[in-house]
């Protein structure tokens, strides 16, 4: 038998650098947004569920429902590179440089 811990909408996090607000957090294979600020190697909540903006390059399309990953070397979401960050909650346009994401675990 196990107890219910949380609802698993955030998860504790304990970054190595501050975390601003608004910041994606990769932990592993998970991708989630600081609601509020996190200072280094002080422990705080990452929201993993839940729909955000995140900045995109431009030029690209999706359908509502696409997969989209969180590319942390280029600091964007997208399309096939980086870590699985859940689906488009509505359709991306080419000249779009925000995409709105359905952070999905």
């Amino acid at each position: 038998m196990s107890d219910t811990v949380s609802k698993g909408n955030y998860l504790d996090h304990t970054p190595a650098t501050n975390v601003a607000a608004g910041d994606v957090v990769v932990m592993g294979s998970v991708v989630g947004v600081a609601p509020r600020p996190i200072a280094a190697n002080t422990a705080g909540a990452v929201a993993i569920e839940g729909i955000v903006d995140l900045p995109c390059a431009s030029g690209a399309t999706g359908a509502q429902g696409s997969a989209i990953s969180w590319y942390a070397t280029s600091g964007i979401a997208h399309a096939s590179t980086g870590v699985a960050a859940g689906f488009l909650a509505k359709a991306r346009a080419a000249a779009d440089t925000t995409v709105s994401v359905k952070l999905d675990r």
